[in-house]
C-alpha cells in the first residue's frame, strides 16, 4: 500500500493555482452583471469545477505520470474518436461542432482534452525515439518527424473541420516547443518555418489579391475565419472597442470589485481579463500577469530539475501551451493580437477547459512529487 505522506507538491506551484482559482471565481461573479439571468450562477459552477479539478489533479499525482505515458496511445485514439463523433453526431452551437451536449452537465469540448493527450503522446513518442537512437541519422529523424506529423495532423484536421482554428494553433505550438527540446537537429526548424512562411504567404496573398479565388480554393467558412483574424488590425468591432473602454475605465486602481461599467460579449470566457482590469485597474492587472509569469517560471524549473527526460518533454508542451494562451488571450483583449477565441488558463469560465488545465496541473504535480522524492 502506498504511503500518502510521500505525495507532496511544491508550495510555489500549488499556492499560485489556489490564488488563480479565487481570482477566477470572483471575476466570473463580477462578469455575471454583464450577462442575462439565463446563464445561472456561473461562479458557483466554476467553484465546483475547481473542486473536481483539484481532486483530479491529486489523483493523477497519486497514480503517477508513468501510468499515463504507458496508456497514452489508448487515450489518443479515444480522443480522436471523440473528435470524429463531434463531426458526425454533435448539434451545431454557433455554427460550430465543438461540443457534446450532455443533459444535466452541460457541454464537453473534446479538443480541450486533446491538447493534454497530445502533450502526453508526443512526450512518449519523443522519449521512445531518443531511447532507441543515441545518435540518429538524418533519415531516422525524418521518419520520426513524419510520425510526429501524423500524430498531430489527425486531430488538427478534425479540429479544423469543427471549425476551431485557435485550438489547432495550440496543437502546433505544443508540437514545436516539445520538438525544440527533443534534441533533433535544428535545421528541421529552419525547413519547417520556411515552409510555413511560404504557405501562409500564399494563403494571405490569395486572400488579398483575389477573394473570389480564395473562396473557390478554401471555402467561404475559412474565408470568414481569415477575415476575422485580419480584422483586428483596424481595431473595429463592438467587443474589442467596449473591452478597451472597460479596461481604460479602471485607471490605476480599478473601479472596484463587481463594477464593470461597459458591456461587451463573452466577459466570463474570452474577455475575462477586461473584467478583471476594469475592477482592479493597472496595478491589479500587473500583479495578475506577474502571478502568471511566476507560475510559468516555477513549472519550467520543475522541468529543468526533473531527472526523467519524458517529464522534461511533457513540461515543455505544458509551458508552450500556457504561454501561448496567456499571451494570445491578454494580447487580443487589449487589441495587440487577433481575436481567436482563446481563453485565459485557470481564469476563464468553462468546465472542459478548466478540467483540462487541472489535468495538466496533475501532470505538473506528479513531476514536482518525483523531484521532491528524488531530492529527499
Amino acid at each position: 500500500m502506498k504511503n500518502v505522506s510521500r505525495y507532496k507538491v511544491e508550495k510555489s506551484v500549488l499556492i499560485p493555482l489556489i490564488i488563480l482559482a479565487i481570482i477566477s471565481i470572483t471575476t466570473i461573479f463580477s462578469a455575471q452583471s454583464l450577462l442575462d439571468s439565463s446563464h445561472g450562477s456561473l461562479f458557483i459552477k466554476q467553484g465546483l469545477w475547481f473542486f473536481v479539478g483539484f481532486v483530479l489533479a491529486y489523483l493523477i499525482m497519486y497514480i503517477g505520470n508513468d501510468f499515463l505515458y504507458k496508456n497514452v496511445y489508448i487515450l489518443y485514439w479515444i480522443g480522436v474518436i471523440a473528435l470524429i463523433g463531434l463531426l458526425l453526431f454533435a448539434d451545431p452551437i454557433n455554427n460550430s461542432k465543438c461540443w457534446f451536449s450532455i443533459p444535466g452537465i452541460g457541454t464537453i469540448q473534446p479538443s480541450e482534452f486533446m491538447k493534454i493527450i497530445l502533450i502526453l503522446t508526443l512526450a512518449r513518442t519523443i522519449n521512445d525515439f531518443n531511447d532507441e537512437h543515441d545518435n540518429p541519422t538524418i533519415e531516422e529523424e525524418f521518419k520520426f518527424l513524419l510520425k510526429i506529423l501524423l500524430i498531430v495532423g489527425i486531430p488538427s484536421i478534425l479540429t479544423f473541420l469543427q471549425p476551431d482554428t485557435g485550438v489547432v494553433l495550440i496543437y502546433l505550438l505544443i508540437t514545436l516547443c516539445m520538438l525544440f527540446v527533443s534534441g533533433i537537429r535544428y535545421r528541421w526548424f529552419i525547413f519547417a518555418f520556411g515552409f510555413l512562411f511560404i504557405l501562409i504567404g500564399a494563403v494571405v496573398g490569395t486572400y488579398f489579391l483575389s477573394q473570389d479565388l480564395f473562396i473557390k480554393i478554401f471555402g467561404i467558412d475559412f474565408f470568414y475565419r481569415i477575415d476575422r483574424i485580419l480584422d483586428w488590425q483596424s481595431g473595429s468591432g463592438m467587443q474589442l472597442e467596449n473591452a478597451l473602454m472597460a479596461i481604460g475605465s479602471g485607471g490605476l486602481f480599478g473601479k472596484g470589485f463587481n463594477n464593470t461599467p461597459v458591456y461587451f460579449p463573452e466577459p466570463h470566457t474570452d474577455f475575462i481579463f477586461a473584467v478583471f482590469a476594469s475592477n482592479y485597474g493597472l496595478i491589479g492587472s500587473i500583479l495578475l500577469v506577474a502571478l502568471l509569469v511566476f507560475l510559468d517560471v516555477k513549472i519550467i524549473n520543475l522541468g529543468v530539475k526533473s531527472v526523467n527526460n519524458i517529464n522534461k518533454y511533457a513540461i515543455a508542451g505544458v509551458v508552450g501551451m500556457l504561454l501561448y494562451q496567456q499571451i494570445q488571450n491578454i494580447g487580443m483583449t487589449i487589441g495587440l493580437l487577433p481575436i481567436t477565441g482563446i481563453t485565459l488558463p485557470f481564469i476563464s469560465y468553462g468546465g472542459s477547459s478548466l478540467l483540462s488545465y487541472m489535468i495538466m496541473a496533475g501532470i505538473v504535480f506528479s513531476v514536482s512529487n518525483e523531484n521532491l522524492r528524488y531530492t529527499n
